[in-house]
């Protein structure tokens, strides 16, 4: 059969070439058969696990101490704890405060409210007798609240201490139920405020990348799908206790999965569409996509994988729990991207790019030309658009792009020695106004500022009048008392003698449990300050020279275990994941010094990104600081993520330096991925955006290092650095192996 084609043109590759085969009947059946079970299973998937989304919530725990290995002090003393006490109950101040003196009206009203709690069954035990100030401006109550509905039952208290409030007198309820009902109440969005923000924001995005109304509805789609799976997974983990999950790990959970589904179905999305301009059927475009893009997904997934695993490494269970949940997120987001996505676009074809559909291009002509031009092997691009016109940039004078963008990236990372991140005071973990916060100031002013949450000091009974001199000697004690079961207060006070003294406490003993006295020591400073953490690192060096069984437990020393573990897993799991990640470069590029490079880039993003926070942080926002855990949390999503896009944009390099040469396998890599590596970046970049709706100073720092980091990795780094970089080494970067790759 003669040509069809115009005289003197080159026909296309496949002009010639014979027809396929007929496929039978099961062959095509089989086609469109699999792609519906496919999505019908995914879709059974979300109809199990979305009513879960609700319920994640019932199996997290925001109790830091639950948090502690069982090897620190302060968790020895909870578990021992048990002994003195029948049950779990978390104390809660009430602070009735009137400027220039208590009125006996206010005292009698006092008396009657407390008298009124008592009876309604509020408390789990015994409320205290009101005890006045000094000044005679204040006197607080010691509510214990039953370890449930802790922010129910706050709000409760608040009621019953509001109704007939004589005028003038003000009310606050502070202590450890009041902070931790600020918490739990912090996270109470996390569910759905966090979600439907993230969701909101990647869907406006994808809207202006595909500029389609279809394809960012299946892209969420995927993201969904991919979380519903997890959280069901998840949710089942910690009801069986096999992780610890808390509010923040929850929120970090939604985020990760959303954003990084998003990613990965956005190269799937990109190379599909460039497969639809190559094949007329979906069938072939779709067999292309995912020979094309399988391979970096399943890295890039793997690798972040391996990332979060090295979190097992924690001593402490949050960061533990955030190892194989995160995990989970991630092997279901490949999942959802490489199975579900493949199969509703095929569903769909070219309608799901309308109005925009990508049309069959016959001549097969290529999106990315790259000549090579005069001596020395030097290629250019040809063709428009942005990535084509930063590909030229790159290859005019790549020594100069690399070196000026190190030497900027390097003068920001070195302001990360400003951040400060050795721990927050609890006062200030939530954001925004606190009746707990403002009634810890006011009880400072009144009472010591530990009153409510003391240090808890277990002493073996052969050594009590020796523990009780050496507390009261120690800078920063106010005042220290016995647990004592036959005191109408539940304390015994000491004053050095603990003979039983005179008056209500005659014939009182301390309580003795497993051979320890329990005493309260109640501190001159708020239990969530510096000088209260300074006054029981005194404490236990002193005791501990007194009788090496003496245990220093309480708010304060959770909070000095928490803070000390987390440096120490900083120090541990920060080396761990740059030498298992580079490892694992190393096997997906099969070579040495690309990977090394690659990592390098990465760690000098991430310090620059902490050093531009350490900034924003401290003369932008005016935070105090940052938990120890903030630094590692965000070196793992930084460097896992930012490899990400690596893997994504070396990759294709690699692919077309084989066919090209390096240098021009570097130019075309870098304009045919630009696009889908930025849209990623901004797609997560925002992700991590929507932390910052929950008011949780934690969140609210890793929402900003995150996405200043991922959008610093992916349009300047990703974009610049790394191909400059890699350009001007040459076809060395690919060494041992770089002789079989053309310059």
């Amino acid at each position: 059969m003669p040509s069809s084609a115009p005289a003197g043109s080159r026909p296309a590759p496949w002009a010639d070439a014979p027809r396929p085969p007929r496929r039978s009947r099961w062959a095509t059946l089989l086609r469109v058969l699999l792609p519906a079970l496919v999505i019908v299973g995914w879709l059974a998937v979300a109809g199990v696990g979305g009513p879960y989304f609700g319920r994640i919530s019932e199996v997290s725990t925001n109790d830091q101490s639950s948090f502690l290995p069982e090897s620190t002090e302060s968790t020895r003393v909870t578990d021992l704890q048990g002994g003195f006490r029948d049950s779990d109950a978390i104390p809660a101040i009430v602070l009735l405060v009137r400027e220039g003196g208590l009125s006996p009206e206010d005292r009698a009203w006092t008396e009657e409210t407390v008298a009124s709690v008592q009876d309604s069954g509020l408390a789990e035990d015994r409320l205290s007798p009101p005890i006045p100030s000094e000044d005679g401006e204040a006197v607080q109550v010691v509510v214990p609240l039953p370890d449930g509905e802790v922010v129910d039952d706050v709000e409760a208290l608040s009621a019953a201490f509001e109704q007939s409030r004589p005028e003038g007198l003000q009310a606050y309820v502070t202590g450890p139920a009041g902070f931790t009902a600020d918490l739990v109440a912090g996270f109470a969005g996390i569910d759905g405020l966090l979600l439907g923000v993230a969701l909101a924001v990647v869907f406006v995005i994808l809207l202006v990348v595909y500029r389609s109304p279809v394809l960012p509805v299946l892209v969420l789609l995927t993201a969904v799908f991919a979380l519903s799976a997890a959280i069901l997974l998840v949710y089942w983990l910690a009801a069986n206790e096999l992780v610890t999950i808390s509010g923040q790990v929850q929120g970090i959970l939604f985020i990760l999965v959303v954003g990084a589904a998003t990613d990965y179905s956005l190269l799937y999305t990109a190379r599909y569409r460039d497969a639809l301009l190559h094949h007329r059927g979906r069938a072939g475009a779709t067999r292309a996509a995912l020979k094309g893009s399988a391979e970096p997904i399943a890295a890039s997934g793997a690798t972040v994988i391996a990332g979060l695993l090295c979190l097992l490494l924690s001593d402490l269970a949050s960061n533990k729990a955030l190892g194989p949940v995160a995990s989970v997120g991630i092997v279901m987001s490949v999942l959802a991207a490489l199975t579900f996505l493949p199969a509703v676009l095929f569903a769909t074809g070219r309608g799901a790019f309308w109005p925009f559909r990508p049309r069959f291009d016959a001549s097969g002509a290529e999106r990315v030309r790259v000549v090579v031009q005069g001596a020395g092997h030097r290629p250019t691009v040809e063709g428009r658009g942005v990535w084509a016109s930063v590909a030229r940039f790159v290859a005019r004078a790549p020594r100069a792009v690399w070196a000026v963008t190190t030497v900027v990236l390097l003068v920001l990372a070195g302001f990360s020695t400003q951040f400060q991140a050795s721990g927050v005071e609890q006062s200030e973990l939530v954001l925004g106004e606190s009746q707990a916060r403002n009634g810890q100031e006011a009880l400072a002013e009144h009472f010591p500022g530990g009153s409510g949450s003391p240090a808890v000091v277990l002493v073996p009974t052969g050594s009590l009048d020796a523990a009780v001199a050496v507390a009261e000697d120690t800078e920063g004690v106010a005042d220290v008392a016995a647990v004592a079961d036959g005191s109408p207060s539940g304390t015994l006070p000491l004053d050095g003698d603990t003979a039983p003294p005179a008056g209500p406490f005659a014939g009182v003993e301390p309580t003795e449990a497993q051979g320890y006295y329990q005493l309260r020591v109640t501190l001159a400073d708020a239990a969530d300050s510096p000088e209260a953490e300074r006054t029981v690192r005194v404490l236990r060096a002193d005791l501990s020279a007194v009788d090496e069984g003496i245990l220093v437990g309480g708010a304060t020393a959770t909070t000095i275990d928490t803070d000390e573990t987390s440096i120490a897993d900083r120090t541990l799991i920060i080396p761990v994941i740059l030498v298992v990640i580079t490892l694992i470069l190393m096997l997906l590029l099969r070579s040495v010094l690309a990977p090394v490079l690659l990592v390098l880039t990465t760690v000098v993003s991430f310090f620059t990104a902490l050093g531009v926070s350490a900034l924003v942080f401290e003369h932008v926002l005016d935070l105090p600081g940052a938990d120890p855990s903030v630094p590692l949390f965000g070196f793992v999503f930084l460097v896992a993520l930012g490899i990400d896009y690596n893997i994504f944009l070396m990759s294709r390099v690699r692919e077309e330096s084989l066919v090209h040469g390096t240098r021009a396998g570097i130019l075309r890599g870098l304009t045919l991925t630009g696009g889908v590596i930025t849209s990623a970046g901004i797609v997560l970049a925002a992700t991590f955006a929507a932390l910052a709706v929950i008011p949780i100073m934690f969140l609210v720092q890793l929402a900003f290092i995150v996405a200043f980091g991922v959008l610093l990795d992916a349009l300047v780094v990703r974009s610049l650095l790394v191909p400059a970089l890699t350009y001007d080494i040459g076809r060395a970067i690919w060494w041992p192996g770089h002789r079989r790759i053309g310059p």
